[in-house]
């Protein structure tokens, strides 16, 4: 059972009212629940008791100075039991740094925000003057407490009950105890005193009442438990005066004097007052459900869009229907008279719509709930209108279609045609479009006086786009007949200025003016290819003019086109230079060439085909791995191939691509580069220092960066350059993990800088150098013994045990280390002796008494100075000897004096005691008179008249007692004085008690096939043992039946019983005072269909009974010359005698169908006359 919800020690609310009735909602006047000291965090209530006080000091009590930032505390008010009301507090901010905190308390501790759903509301309002505005909708009891972060310092206090110190409190104090502990409303706090002193009354019905308040989970179990004082006595559950009926969900328990009430499966309906009524008496609790913290399950996304486009930034939590809150920058979102936010719930999405997005808008926008919180940026980019496609200069000739067409990348954009500075008007001949991003003029039936210069100006931009529409007069002069062909073009030369240049995928039209007489002949040719009308190619000849159109250029169709006309005149050729140019190819894939904590570098290489034209620039973007949204990171074309992509979130994997501009448009985008993930270089390493050196090595060692980031340390590059050049070497090969390393093979004497860097995956971070070169040379260090201090007084081992001495020692270069036991060199064979550069181990494995003595130790460098130092072992040390000549000096009264010597044999240690023990001489059992007694003589008192006392003393050191004991020759005997006292006999109770069986074997009917158990109890001393039988014969070795037995209750086990293991089962208890028996009948009942056969001539009745357990089958066959003989009763109480009673009822039901058959038989008279209610026949 969960754990209830602890409140102040006040008394239990009364139960809900019922339907109907009003219920007064009065606020509570305890103090508010202290706050723990600013940290910068929120400061979250208790939730059982306060916080523990102060240790060193008591803060002052700053809650007055909290009560006065309320401009509108919570009112009372009175409300119907389902209906809602509302609390209402607002706070003056305007002295504090920061937005206060605001928490809703019910009672003393019941912190609310956990229980915010659809029963509780909280709304907060932060307005310009700096109010906030909190409102609750809820039917009880509530307390508002205030706590300021970083503006009010709230004092802790110690957990007080403070209804405690007013119940024992004299009237007089009240008023000073209120002010103390905070209490503003005194006369409530009367009041409520006054109630908890009614209900101290001790309760006739209970023993124990309901706690004053639970808590439970969402979908979890709670049981409520109270103890009645009688345990035959009916209670009632109660949900808000409601009586609740027993259900799937509501289970009623009654165990002794307990009572239980648990519900299942605990919703949002059940947070509610719940009551057990006994009689007329009853006690209440209060039951919070809390709700399952919402969780985010799909994050927001980073979006970048235009100005004065829609945004939606989406989320998808964990429940349906749960509330969020949404912030920009750190400060709440809410709607607005304008409407610039909106926010929309989907099911389990919720949507922050931003309509018409400003520069204003941009930022990092979060989204909270009470399990969770995401982020994400929105960036707003001007718009800028980039021109695809620009007019071209057109000549035509009357009659003709004149085009102006541009492209432009907003496909909303507007615009206004001009002619000569004066806005055209679209009339019969003149048409104006605009689908999507083209925008088109089209003048049909050209005219001379449509000449001029025609300007397309965008709507909201300071640019134009200007071309010249040229009118090509023709005039017919009189011509001789058979004149040679002419062709007239202005561009007959394939220089850059005669080319025609179309866009990929436009219509090419080529018209030629030609002439000649008679009309000449026109052949076009593409290098040695005859082009002529075909599919997409189209050659016409009129009079005056050849036209080639191709639909829809291709890069293919780029080259040389040769016009050649003919005509028995002679012929004329010309050749037109024809670009076809388009969008370039899309780049290759992008590289990343290093990343930073929020950046990275990312190269490309350009696209294999620029399109005909110059590559401008490129446009790159970038998404979250995990997400299908890319976003742009520039609007205008980069030309460079190596781009720093910034303002990426650390730790998350991201992909880039890149698109190619060149003037004719965008081409496609590349393929994605490899995922990678934004990480800064770790800091430095710290504390780089040199630990040893010699001739030929140098041990560094440092310590691991503060700062290493969301990606791992991988290692660290150690390096070293000598003095005077830049070339850094590698100390080793790879990376170390190791915050230290010894670098060998360095040659003697150089000056050498080290250095050591992390790498992670951003790669190497700032060096660590040492301040100034090392030269590798060992430096000459005085050695000197570090004696330890348990060694600095004599050591003492017993015979047998272990001697390991570690004593470390310094010195430069390896010293020679010298042993020596009084004044004589130590012989390997003595003592093991192992030395390395830093300390030297003296061990003995198997101490004996030779190994006392004074050991010297003697460290030396190249004769230049030499330590001695000494460490003393004592003898090893032994069990003493037994003491010696134990001696009776004297026997008075109760009294024996005893004197012995000391042992020859002390163990190589002073004797630090003696222990004196003495025995009766009728049972020898010893016992301690003494323990560590230093004499060599004592008296032992207290001894018992009429015994006879020996006595022995064993010898104590620092290693133990003696092995043996030294014993008194004589005995001592007390002798008896007065009357002599026999003490009177008692007989021995006799508990042995015959077999007797408290709980009898019950008959029982069982199915086949079904484990089956018979159980009994049983109660004897000593242990009867019991026996089982069936039909009189001992089962206990049949491996069919198993036997338990524990404490008295018996069990018999029957594995898979069929028809033959019914019976007659008995269980016999026998000890030494007697036996007692018991039986019980089994019965195993076949589990079988019955089915009726009957012939076609009605020549017999069989019964058949099927056997599914043992996969077998009986028939009963009964002549239908038995029916006419009237001896069919003999067979069917044969058949009755081998079913069991539930076969026979089936079998009798089968019969009665049977006879209405049987009657209509030809020759049958005699039919069985069958009762179906009784089986009888």
């Amino acid at each position: 059972m969960p754990e209830p919800v602890k409140k102040a020690e006040a008394p239990v609310e009364a139960p809900a009212a019922a339907p109907g009735e009003s219920r007064s909602v009065e606020p509570k006047p305890a103090p508010a629940p202290p706050a723990a000291t600013p940290t910068g965090a929120d400061t979250a209530a208790p939730a059982a008791g306060a916080a523990h006080p102060a240790e060193d000091a008591q803060p002052p009590d700053t809650r007055q100075d909290l009560t006065g930032l309320f401009t509108e505390k919570p009112q009372s008010g009175e409300v119907t039991v389902g209906g809602n009301i509302t609390f209402v507090a607002k706070v003056n901010a305007e002295s504090l740094l920061k937005k206060p905190t605001i928490k809703w308390f019910k009672g003393k501790w019941m912190d609310l925000a956990s229980k915010s759903g659809k029963h509780l509301q909280l709304k907060e309002t932060y307005d310009r003057n700096t109010k906030v505005l909190l409102e609750m909708t809820h039917s009880n009891i509530l307390l508002c407490l205030l706590t300021c972060i970083s503006a009010v310092q709230v004092s802790t206090e110690s957990d007080v009950d403070v209804w405690e110190i007013l119940s024992h409190a004299p009237a007089s104090e009240y008023e000073k105890i209120a002010f103390q502990y905070g209490i503003t409303d005194l006369r409530g706090m009367l009041k409520r005193l006054k109630k908890m002193k009614k209900e101290e009354k001790k309760s006739a019905a209970f023993l124990k009442k309901l706690d004053p308040a639970y808590q439970v989970t969402k979908g979890h179990k709670i049981k409520l438990a109270v103890e009645v004082a009688n345990p035959d006595v009916e209670v009632k559950w109660l949900k808000n005066g409601q009586e609740i009926q027993k259900t799937g969900r509501y289970i009623f328990e009654s165990v002794g004097n307990m009572r239980y009430l648990t519900i299942n499966h605990c919703s949002l309906a059940d947070d509610a007052a719940y009551s057990c009524v006994v009689g007329e008496e009853k006690c209440t609790t209060e039951l919070f459900v809390k709700e399952p913290p919402v969780l985010i399950v799909k994050n927001l996304e980073d979006q970048m869009v235009m100005k004065g486009e829609r945004v939606e930034l989406e989320c998808e939590v964990s429940e349906e229907g749960a509330s969020v809150k949404w912030e920009k920058d750190g400060v709440e979102l809410t709607r607005d008279e304008s409407f610039k936010y909106r926010f929309k719930k989907d099911g389990c999405k919720h949507i922050l719509i931003i309509n018409e997005a400003t520069k204003e808008d941009c930022g990092h926008y979060k989204v909270k709930t009470n399990g969770g919180e995401s982020m994400a940026e929105l960036m707003v980019q001007e718009k800028e209108l980039e021109v695809y496609q620009s007019i071209a200069d057109l000549t035509v000739k009357a009659k003709d279609q004149a085009v102006f067409k541009c492209e432009v990348s907003d496909e909303n954009v507007r615009g206004t045609w001009y002619k000569n500075g004066v806005e055209v008007k679209p009339d019969a001949r003149v048409n104006i479009t605009h689908i999507g991003r083209i925008h088109k003029l089209t003048i049909d039936d050209v005219k001379p006086e449509d000449e001029g210069d025609y300007t397309f100006v965008p709507d909201g931009y300071a640019f134009n786009l200007s071309a010249k529409l040229n009118f090509l007069e023709v005039k017919i002069d009189y011509v001789p007949r058979q004149d040679p062909p002419k062709i007239h073009l202005d561009c007959m030369s394939c220089t850059a200025e005669s080319t025609i240049v179309v866009v990929a995928g436009n219509k090419l039209r080529l018209d030629v003016p030609i002439t000649g007489d008679p009309a000449p002949t026109v052949v076009w040719t593409k290098g040695e290819k005859v082009k002529q009308g075909d599919g997409r190619v189209h050659v016409e000849t009129t009079k005056g003019h050849c036209i080639f159109t191709i639909e829809g250029a291709e890069r293919q169709d780029e080259g040389i086109y040769s016009v050649v006309v003919r005509n028995p005149a002679g012929e004329d050729t010309a050749d037109i230079n024809v670009k076809v140019v388009d969008v370039p190819d899309p780049p290759q894939a992008p590289r990343i060439l290093s990343v930073g904590e929020d950046s990275c570098v990312v190269q490309w290489d350009p696209p294999l085909f620029d399109g005909g034209q110059p590559v401008i620039g490129y446009v790159l973007e970038r998404k979250k791995t995990k997400s299908y949204r890319w976003m742009r990171l520039n609007f205008d074309p980069y030309p460079e191939t190596t781009y720093e992509a910034k303002r990426m979130i650390e730790g998350v994997p991201y992909e880039m691509r890149v698109y190619a501009v060149n003037s004719i448009g965008m081409s496609r985008h590349s393929p994605a580069s490899q995922p990678f993930v934004p990480v800064a270089p770790t800091s430095e390493p710290i504390g780089l220092c040199v630990d040893d050196i010699s001739d030929t090595s140098i041990s560094l060692k440092w310590r691991a960066p503060e700062r290493i980031g969301s990606a791992e340390l991988e290692g660290y590059v150690v390096e070293y350059c000598k003095e005077g050049t830049d070339e850094w070497i590698p100390a080793i090969q790879g990376l170390t993990e190791r915050t230290s390393l010894i670098i060998r093979d360095l040659t003697t004497g150089d000056k050498l800088q080290f250095r050591v860097r992390a790498y992670n995956m951003a790669g190497p971070s700032a060096p660590a150098t040492l301040a100034q070169p090392v030269t590798i040379r060992e430096i000459m260090q005085r050695p000197k013994i570090w004696l330890p201090r348990n060694l600095r007084q004599t050591i003492v081992k017993k015979v047998g045990d272990t001697v390991n001495l570690l004593i470390p020692f310094q010195g430069k270069p390896r010293p020679i280390v010298t042993w020596s036991k009084d004044g004589e060199p130590l012989n390997p064979t003595f003592a093991n002796v192992r030395n390395s550069d830093l300390d030297t181990i003296l061990f003995i494995r198997k101490t004996e008494r030779k190994h006392s003595g004074k050991y010297d130790l003697k460290v030396q460098i190249e004769n230049v100075e030499d330590t001695l130092i000494r460490i003393h072992i004592s003898p090893s040390v032994d069990l003493p000897g037994p003491p010696q000549a134990l001696k009776i000096m004297d026997v008075w009264g109760f009294n024996v004096a005893l004197e012995w010597k000391p042992p020859k044999d002390n163990g190589n240690c002073e004797i630090t005691g003696y222990t004196i023990q003495k025995a009766d001489k009728k049972t020898m059992e010893w016992y301690t008179v003494y323990e560590q007694y230093r004499r060599t003589n004592c008296v032992s008192s207290d001894l018992i008249m009429g015994n006879e006392y020996v006595f022995r003393v064993f010898a104590m050191n620092l290693v133990g007692l003696s092995p043996e004991a030294c014993n008194t020759k004589d005995s001592a005997y007390i002798q008896k004085t007065g009357i002599m006292y026999k003490p009177p006999t008692y007989k021995e109770h006799d508990f042995s008690e015959a077999p007797k069986f408290t709980h009898p074997l019950v008959n029982r009917s069982i199915i086949a096939g079904y484990n089956a158990t018979l159980s009994c109890s049983v109660r004897g001393i000593p242990k009867p043992k019991v026996t089982w039988y069936k039909n009189k014969m001992d089962i206990t070795n049949e491996a069919k039946y198993r036997m338990l037995s524990k404490q008295g209750v018996l069990t018999l086990e029957i594995r898979k019983p069929c028809p033959f293991d019914g019976g007659v089962y008995t269980c016999k208890a026998v000890n030494d005072s007697g036996e007692d028996i018991v039986e019980c009948k089994l019965e195993v009942r076949r589990k079988y269909p019955v089915v009726w056969a009957q012939g076609q001539k009605h020549t017999a009745c069989v019964l058949f009974l099927h056997d599914p357990l043992r996969h077998s089958s009986l028939s009963l066959f009964a002549p239908f010359s038995s029916f006419k003989n009237n001896t069919h009763h003999k067979s069917l109480h044969q058949i009755k005698a081998r079913l069991s009673p539930v076969e026979w009822t089936r079998v009798v039901k089968g019969l009665v169908l049977l006879k209405q058959s049987l009657t209509k038989a030809r020759g049958v008279r005699h039919v069985p006359n069958v009762h179906a209610a009784d089986g009888s026949v």
